[in-house]
């Protein structure tokens, strides 16, 4: 362990130990308010949406319950809740011990998705275990746990990205997770991997170069991916040509558009949606964005991106603070990881970008993603708790300690020259009294 790991760890147990004493709370660093603020904001916004989005479809379908959604969506937020909470404590010294066993199971999840017994189809997918009540998606964990591995790996292994074959070791963990995924097929989870993997590269000194020829690989297979697979090529002629096939692979492009466009500025008010009922597929899941624009109108959307925007430089500030080297990738990547799954789902919804099926974090409805994400939430907060130099211990004259913590590095300066100019005034004092002496 480093010596300023060690620092950092001695002052977070003395203020723990200071705020026991006054009995006062402790004030966290206002990167974890606003990570925290901004999750908290996005999980009822997405409670309220899930249930408008989903009440007429599943009213009206087999469960004949217009709550249903919302019941499984409260549910499994309290249990990510949870998860989060655990984990803001104590996150990261209970997970990083575990990285290779979460590595190693997410990659049995994907193995074993693909069996004929196990997996779950899906819309012509098999990304799904049916456990009971519950249907788990490997690859939602399989990224989480990709960031893990490559923020332990960086963090203990500098050298790691000297070069593009320095990088193999990484780079071999990140092909064969994105693989898997992709052969699900799931483009777009990979797509979110690749991405978080690239930030944890580039937090942790790659050069851009190095990047951009890996970046340039990875765009020659999803190219090959896409020209392999007859839907990839619809989904693909369908973003750039929706009117071209309204009915066929521009359908769910078109009815996007035709939700946002409804909605104006104002939106036509929460719960009126129209393109919800039996136009829009997957209203509650991956279109949720649309619903939002056609109830909430431009000011929904609006409110929707300055929330993204608020947890991510949130999160990039976690990371700049963090106290090591590892906490720093791991802020770095987790965050990029939420990020970027919500820029690629509203530039889907919007036209911007093929449709993926990735979900919007904390708002689309979704089991797997909703533990995941809000997990990833709670390893952020728990490295923003604690950020580098934030504590430092005061210490009195000798023998005896003041019994005081700051905050600052300021008051830990003026204590410590304070304390310098007594022992040195007491030295100057100590030789004059020698010099009058040493005359009489």
């Amino acid at each position: 362990m480093s010596a300023r790991a060690k620092r950092s760890r001695s002052s977070a147990s003395a203020r723990k130990r200071t705020s026991a004493r006054t009995g006062r709370r402790v004030q966290q660093p206002i990167e974890y308010s606003l990570l925290l603020t901004a999750t908290l904001c996005l999980l009822a916004f997405g409670v309220v949406m899930v249930f408008s989005a989903s009440s007429t479809t599943s009213l009206l379908g087999d469960s004949g319950d217009g709550a249903y959604y919302l019941k499984r969506t409260l549910l499994f937020g309290v249990i990510g809740l949870l998860i989060m909470r655990v984990l803001s404590v104590r996150g990261v010294r209970i997970v990083r011990p575990l990285t290779g066993a979460l590595l190693f199971v997410s990659l049995a999840g994907l193995l074993a998705v693909m069996l004929p017994g196990v997996g779950t189809e899906v819309n012509g997918a098999r990304r799904w275990i049916d456990v009971g009540f519950f249907q788990v998606q490997p690859s939602e964990f399989a990224k989480v746990a990709l960031v893990l591995y490559g923020a332990h790996l960086l963090a203990t292994r500098p050298n790691l990205t000297r070069s593009i074959p320095d990088m193999g070791p990484f780079l071999a963990a990140v092909a064969v997770v994105c693989l898997l995924v992709a052969l699900e097929p799931d483009l777009g989870t990979a797509m979110v991997a690749c991405f978080g993997s690239a930030a944890l590269l580039l937090t942790a000194g790659a050069r851009v170069r190095d990047l951009a020829l890996i970046g340039a690989a990875l765009a020659a297979f999803v190219v090959l991916a896409i020209l392999i697979e007859p839907y990839r090529m619809e989904r693909l002629t369908g973003f750039l040509n929706p009117s071209h096939d309204p009915a066929g692979a521009g359908f769910q492009a078109t009815q996007a558009k035709i939700a946002l466009g409804s909605g104006g500025i104002l939106g036509v008010g929460l719960g009126e949606s129209v393109q919800k009922a039996f136009y829009l597929p997957e209203a509650h899941t991956d279109m949720i964005a649309a619903v939002v624009g056609e109830e909430l109108g431009f000011l929904g959307i609006l409110m929707l991106v300055g929330l993204y925007g608020l947890f991510a430089y949130a999160g990039l500030r976690t990371a700049q603070r963090a106290r090591d080297r590892y906490t720093k990738l791991l802020a770095a990547g987790l965050t990029t990881l939420v990020c970027i799954q919500a820029v690629i789902n509203l530039f889907a919804v919007m036209g911007l970008a093929p449709l993926t099926g990735v979900p919007l974090p904390f708002v689309s409805y979704g089991n797997s993603s909703m533990l995941t994400m809000l997990a990833a939430v709670g390893l952020l907060l728990n490295i923003a708790r604690a950020p580098a130099g934030r504590l430092r211990v005061v210490e009195g004259g000798a023998g005896r300690t003041s019994g005081r913590a700051t905050t600052s590095r300021k008051s830990g300066t003026v204590a410590t020259n304070r304390h310098r100019s007594r022992r040195h005034s007491g030295a100057r004092r100590a030789r004059a009294g020698g010099r009058r002496r040493a005359a009489r």
